[in-house]
């Protein structure tokens, strides 16, 4: 695993025991159990009965990074006032206005989920050109 893997995994984060499921090789809950088995004291344990242990199971959660984005100061750059205020209230009404805002100057960074949020909310604006985040990275998916 990458070192960002290490640095970025959450201070009990619930791990899977299940090294035989079929896909315990691409599941962040098995991956970090590995890496956590090596230096903690105390694991947080998914139940193992309520684990499937196959291809549908309801814990599973890839082990690939996801591109996330920080910021949007750049769209607001790129619209007309009146695009602008109907864009940022539609997403103060998603996120709430200080998420909002943390969100805008690349404080927390964006989901894929959230990114497509705040895509739709450019459409109701009425900006049909395609808009870029000021800033892209590669994160680990835990939660979402």
């Amino acid at each position: 695993m990458p070192k960002k893997f290490y640095t970025s995994l959450p201070a009990g984060y619930p791990v899977c025991e299940h090294r035989t499921c079929p896909k315990a090789s691409s599941c962040l809950h098995q991956t970090a159990y590995s890496a956590m088995l090596k230096k903690d004291d105390y694991l947080t344990l998914l139940n193992p009965s309520r684990c499937s242990r196959d291809a549908s199971c309801r814990f599973y959660r890839d082990n690939e990074p996801v591109s996330y984005a920080r910021g949007f100061t750049g769209m607001q750059k790129r619209m007309l006032p009146g695009q602008y205020k109907t864009f940022m209230f539609i997403l103060i009404g998603e996120f709430g206005r200080n998420a909002y805002f943390e969100r805008r100057r690349g404080e927390t960074a964006l989901s894929p989920q959230e990114q497509a949020v705040v895509l739709d909310a450019l459409r109701q604006a009425g900006i049909s050109e395609e808009l870029k985040f000021d800033k892209y990275e590669e994160c680990f998916n835990w939660y979402d």
